[in-house]
């Protein structure tokens, strides 16, 4: 190993030890002594006169009825800003932001201005969203469209596209048994975090390229330190590595640390062999940006704070709740330094000046936010059998007569900040009993009134005055949530929900797809012409193949689970646009078109038979296509005839798109033009998707022009996508070769934009398209998951 790295690493961690060891002696005699209780009720004595409210009973339940629940997000912001309480929530929201993640004393002029600033952004953000949107949806500026929207006012798109790609990889290899919910929003959240202290590090008067560079490495940095959480801090927590191989993988990460060098995987076999070298790869790219960011000054501080950090993880996860005889200081020692050490890092990350008096601040911070996090997960921390301050005094409480009891130092803790780190400070006062008692408002809601009074009988039964007065606050105070709850929430039930829809999306997709399979091969009569059942036999061929099936897949479902049509009624119309879509591809390779040779993972039919053979069974394809739209029973003739004009009207357009691709061939198109080809070849198709079994259900013609316009977007982000995938593909991937494109000299997104500005353009087709879908009146989550799978398919 590096010995001057793994000098420097021992020298700060028993510096780090130290600091920790005196903080704990302080905390260790304000709750031996209970002293922090006679101050601290006094500061909560001041603290209720704004939180306890003395409504007339008319205002109590004018008010207080009506509140809505903070799980429907627009009905909560609605009603803070409906009764005036707005302004209030987001300054005590922001605060505390610029205070626990921030690092800052909210004494100072420059922060107190900041703040304000803030909240009047974050307010008109909050009730745009709100106008905007409605019903059960999330917020549209924690969707990826808010935040390629925001990407594109920041001048940070590529940025942006690489850490939705790199989310979208993470998601995929989370093992089923973490919580991938909690994991990725562990990861958003460190990312926003070092965007934000970023953003705090420019200030005001630095320049637009200057802002855009720093915010665009931000991102990345975040990604990269945030990445530690899912798969070292989780990974390492849950079940899926063995104890073998927890410890190989440790190994492994402290060596990385110690030498500044990350070692080989080396020998890995099992089942999680595949995981622990994705993962590798990912935390070796990470570890290498950030070491490769870090200024000669401040690469010895990053090393530092990081070994302190995963040291401390290490010595605090590897505890056995069998085990009677920890110390306190053996208890509480790692998780003030890991608590600690893990804010400390994002200044050493962004390669931050050295600032004193906010190393203070947070390392005095840390405990606090761990108790408090310690606190809300201890039932499932008992289940787990993990070692946690409270799980372990719940088990050897009656054992252990010198044990401190976690929650006496958690307000012991509170005591210290407000007097002794942050001078006494009114508004810091406000706002850590704000927290303290919105978490225990939080936790008896989780857990259930009787639950959480077991709770509190064990952990407040040697301070019966003071708890009393704590219930007090928790039973009648308000005013106390916080915005970055709220939006937490949201972002785990988001992440939950958008988890069901995708299986549903995938199980749907994969059902209806068997269902068309099964009913799109064309039976051949015992008596006919034997050149006739040549014909279907090449029709059939190609029908055969391994085709996606979009576009009947998209019919199906938006006739019958959003219109309520019989799923037995719209199979003709499924077998017509499948046969549509067949005929054009058979045009399409055509040797005198684009002249392929491989379709659907299969030769092409003019390879299997000849030209002539694949022309006339495409245009027997688009006959038959007639024919099942006109066998359409069970619905109003004249539905049906609109239906079949609409469809032959849109056929003709189809031709038109390409004719025009095969004139452009060998031009340089400008991106409007290829807009046009693309939006006829490919669009069309979508929105025929969408708007035939609109008309066949009968909807009125303003939702049908709102599918026209999602359709031209999303048709147009899929061809962008096949443009990238040509370029980025290969034949196993996709089931055609790929660099067809450049080999027919054809115009595309890519040959125009080059691959970063065709990226860009699909996903300002994609925020458009899903802009489309918000005006829709009805739930939208499949098409929501068919354009997202649109943007991100392989093939």
């Amino acid at each position: 190993m590096n010995v001057a790295y793994t000098d420097h690493a021992d020298t700060g961690y028993r510096r780090a030890e130290e600091k920790a060891a005196q903080y704990f002696a302080s905390l260790y005699v304000q709750v031996k002594e209970k002293s922090y209780i006679p101050i601290l009720t006094e500061d909560i004595l001041l603290w209720r006169r704004k939180h306890i409210r003395r409504f007339a009973w008319r205002s109590f339940f004018s008010l207080e009825k009506r509140k809505p629940d903070t799980r429907d997000y627009h009905k909560y912001i609605g009603w803070l800003h409906h009764t005036g309480e707005l302004d209030q929530y987001l300054d005590r929201s922001i605060s505390y932001i610029y205070m626990r993640d921030l690092g800052m004393a909210l004494d100072s002029p420059d922060t107190k201005r900041r703040i304000l600033q803030v909240v009047e952004d974050t307010k008109k953000l909050l009730l745009h969203s709100v106008s905007k949107d409605g019903g059960n949806k999330a917020p549209d500026f924690i969707s990826l469209a808010g935040l390629y929207r925001w990407a594109q006012k920041e001048g940070i798109e590529t940025a942006v596209i690489w850490v939705i790609n790199k989310l979208k990889h993470v998601a995929d290899h989370i093992p089923e048994e973490m919580d991938a919910e909690q994991a990725q929003r562990k990861l958003i959240k460190i990312i926003v975090g070092v965007v934000m202290h970023v953003i705090e590090d420019l200030g005001a008067e630095a320049s637009p390229a200057e802002r855009s560079a720093r915010l665009e490495d931000a991102i990345r940095l975040g990604y990269s330190y945030g990445l530690t959480y899912p798969f070292i801090d989780d990974l390492l927590d849950s079940g899926v590595l063995n104890v073998q191989e927890k410890e190989q993988y440790s190994q492994m990460i402290r060596h990385a640390l110690l030498t500044g060098t990350v070692p080989e995987v080396g020998q890995w076999n099992g089942k999680n062999m595949e995981l622990v070298h994705y993962v590798h790869q990912e935390l070796t790219d990470a570890f290498e940006y950030i070491k490769g960011r870090q200024r000669p000054e401040t690469q010895q501080t990053f090393f530092e704070q990081s070994n302190v950090f995963f040291h401390s993880q290490h010595v605090d996860r590897t505890k056995d709740l069998a085990n009677p005889h920890y110390t306190n200081e053996e208890l509480y020692m790692p998780i003030i330094l890991k608590s600690a050490s893990s804010r400390l890092i994002v200044r050493s990350v962004i390669s931050a000046s050295a600032d004193e008096d906010f190393e203070e601040r947070i390392f005095a911070y840390g405990i606090y936010n761990q108790l408090a996090d310690d606190f809300a997960d201890m039932f499932q921390d008992m289940g787990d059998g993990a070692v946690t301050p409270y799980t372990y005094y719940l088990k050897y409480r009656d054992q252990r007569t010198d044990l401190i009891n976690p929650y006496e130092l958690y307000w012991a803790v509170i005591s210290h900040l407000i007097h002794n780190v942050y001078d006494s400070d009114a508004k810091t006062r406000e706002l850590l009993l704000d927290r303290a008692i919105n978490g225990l408002k939080r936790c008896k809601q989780r857990v259930g009134a009787e639950n959480y009074n077991e709770i509190m009988r064990i952990f407040a039964s040697g301070n019966p005055e003071f708890n009393e007065l704590i219930q007090q606050m928790v039973r009648k105070a308000d005013q106390v949530d916080f915005l970055d709850k709220l939006l937490r929430d949201q972002m785990v039930a988001m992440l939950r929900n958008e988890r069901k829809e995708k299986d549903y999306f995938i199980d749907t997709f994969k059902s209806v797809r068997e269902e068309i399979n099964h009913n799109l091969q064309i039976d051949k009569a015992h008596d006919i012409p034997p050149m006739k059942a040549t014909l279907i036999d090449a029709a059939n061929y190609t029908l055969e193949g391994d085709g996606k099936r979009l576009r009947p897949i998209l019919t199906w479902v938006m006739a019958v689970k959003e219109y309520g049509l019989q799923a037995s009624a719209v199979i003709p119309l499924l077998r017509s646009l499948e046969y549509m879509h067949t005929a054009s591809l058979i045009f399409d390779d055509l040797p005198t078109q684009d002249n392929a040779s491989v379709r659907r993972g299969r030769p092409t039919l003019h390879r299997v038979h000849d030209s002539a053979t694949a022309e006339i069974t495409g245009l027997y394809l688009i006959q038959k296509a007639i024919e099942e739209q006109s066998s359409l029973k069970g619905f109003d003739p004249e539905t049906v005839l609109k239906l079949i004009q609409y469809s032959s009207s849109r056929a003709g357009d189809m031709c038109a798109g390409q004719a025009m691709d095969l004139n452009s061939k060998g031009k340089l198109l400008s991106l409007e033009e290829l807009n046009t080809v693309c939006y006829y070849k490919t669009g069309i198709a979508f929105e025929a998707s969408l708007v035939m079994p609109a008309i066949l259900a009968q909807v009125n013609e303003t939702e049908i022009a709102i599918l026209k316009k999602f359709a031209y977007h999303a048709g147009i982000a899929f061809q962008i996508q096949d443009d990238l995938l040509d370029v980025q593909g290969d034949m196993e991937q996709l089931g055609k070769p790929g660099g067809q494109d450049a080999e027919n000299n054809t115009s595309t997104f890519v040959t125009i934009l080059g691959q970063e500005g065709a990226s860009r353009e699909m996903w300002e087709h994609y925020c458009l398209a899903m802009e489309a879908l918000r005006e829709l009146p009805r739930h939208t989550a499949f098409l929501e998951h068919l354009l997202n799978y649109m943007v991100n398919r392989d093939r």
